[in-house]
């Protein structure tokens, strides 16, 4: 009783391989010397990014309290958290980054949002805030340290 498969295997093509750095998918170290430098070219200017980007959040923030909570003022408020999610370690702010994903995970379920607790809500942005203005950019930073591992625990103790 055998019976025989017939089939054919089609190898897939790897052209990012290719795109990235050849057969052996190393980088081109003058390349990225080249981007090293571009980004510090650059990050004099973090501080004040960082910073207009905790403006937008508080707004989105302001926004909520005075319209209500709706799909779209929760939608806006989580769309500007999730900017500084990605933002903070490219600014140099790692904590930022850390305190945004945990507002994200608090208020990512569209259908839990609306439920979500405001003083929750405000103690993340107040974190944030309070973060960029003090410069605890890291949690080896024993404030830093003590305030993202608070307001995660109470996330996850909120069910999110």
């Amino acid at each position: 009783m055998s019976q025989q498969n017939s089939g054919q295997v089609i190898p897939a093509s790897n052209a990012l391989k290719l795109k990235v750095g050849g057969r052996f998918g190393a980088l081109d170290p003058a390349a990225i010397a080249k981007a090293e430098a571009a980004l510090k070219s650059l990050s004099g200017n973090f501080g004040q990014w960082l910073q207009d980007e905790v403006t937008k959040l508080e707004t989105a923030r302001a926004r909520v309290k005075t319209e209500g909570v709706t799909p779209e003022t929760m939608e806006f408020l989580y769309l500007r958290a999730h900017d500084l999610k990605g933002l903070g370690t490219t600014y140099e702010f790692p904590l930022v980054t850390r305190i945004g994903a945990s507002l994200c995970k608090l208020i990512d379920d569209k259908d839990k949002r609306l439920s979500a607790s405001m003083a929750l809500i405000d103690a993340h942005i107040d974190g944030i805030r309070a973060a960029v203005r003090d410069g605890i950019k890291t949690d080896d930073h024993p404030v830093g340290k003590i305030l993202v591992t608070e307001l995660e625990r109470m996330v996850t103790d909120a069910g999110a």
